[in-house]
């Protein structure tokens, strides 16, 4: 009987499968095209957007992200060292059990930290900002934004989601990049 069981359940997902494949195969391309075509100018390092009106000419923000992301790797290097220190140290022979305790916190701390780095620069982007940044070290949070917006509402609004999200965040330093 549980062959038959076990048959069926083998079948019914197999068919599941396969509608769903068929429906996604079978619709549409969903993905709305709006009119923008964006161009490459090689000589003035520019993008312009053509949306059938007249001609503009974008500046990217590619300098900020890009350091962004260098400053994101650094950290992410710096902490995985630490985490590889922190590894070496728990499988040491002639270490006692506090010592490895104290390891695995330093270890989950990190891991948190990290975690939610992440989700505040999630939030913070999700509040129209092109790439924000994220440092948190012992009660201080240092949040870069890429705006040229300079307010001080804008940045007392990234102050309270960081208050907000994260009960440890005691001094939050707001630092806005122009884009350009």
């Amino acid at each position: 009987m549980k062959v038959k069981k076990r048959t069926v359940w083998m079948l019914t997902l197999l068919s599941l499968v396969a509608v769903i494949s068929v429906y996604y195969v079978q619709e549409p391309n969903n993905m709305p095209f709006d009119g923008l075509a964006i161009f490459s100018d090689e000589a003035s390092n520019k993008l312009t957007v053509d949306d059938g009106a007249k001609d503009e000419s974008v500046t990217p923000v590619y300098a900020q992200s890009a350091l962004f992301e260098e400053m994101r790797m650094e950290a992410s290097n710096e902490r995985s060292q630490l985490k590889e220190q922190l590894t070496t140290k728990i499988t040491a022979k002639e270490i006692n059990a506090d010592e490895i305790n104290e390891a695995y916190s330093a270890m989950e701390d990190l891991t948190v930290r990290e975690s939610t780095e992440a989700m505040l620069e999630m939030l913070i982007r999700s509040l129209g900002y092109s790439d924000a940044l994220v440092q948190t070290e012992k009660g201080l949070v240092k949040v870069m934004v890429i705006s040229d917006e300079l307010g001080k509402a804008e940045a007392n609004e990234i102050i309270h989601i960081v208050k907000k999200e994260w009960e440890d965040a005691r001094k939050v330093q707001v630092t806005f990049q122009p884009a350009s």
